[in-house]
């Protein structure tokens, strides 16, 4: 199960900057189960889609929210701000039609 690995030094704010953890504050985290299912899901997404669905899953948890979803999916912060600027532009999709396939670079 993933633990909040800050405690009492710092978390994230929405926009991905640092803020110090106010006294009796405490992350809200999913149970083990969740959090393996979540992750599976997330392993089986396109790579646009993983972006997306690690932003909404960053948001639902509000502060401390992205730092908890880069170390359970092992995704860079930068993953989740885009995800959200690709969220916003929704319904709008300029990246429909684009998804690049697992191994595409490599040539058979």
């Amino acid at each position: 199960m993933l633990k909040n690995n800050f405690p009492d030094l710092i978390r994230y704010n929405d926009d991905c900057s640092l803020r110090p953890f106010k006294e009796g504050e405490v992350m809200q985290t999913y149970s083990s189960r969740i959090e393996e299912q979540m992750v599976h899901l997330y392993g089986s997404l396109s790579e646009k889609d993983r972006r997306r669905y690690a932003a909404v899953e960053a948001v639902k948890l509000g502060h401390g929210g992205t730092a908890y979803i880069t170390e359970l999916f092992g995704c860079d912060p930068d993953t989740i701000r885009q995800g959200r600027h690709d969220i916003e532009q929704l319904p709008e999709d300029v990246a429909e039609g684009r998804v690049r396939k697992k191994g595409g670079s490599k040539v058979s």
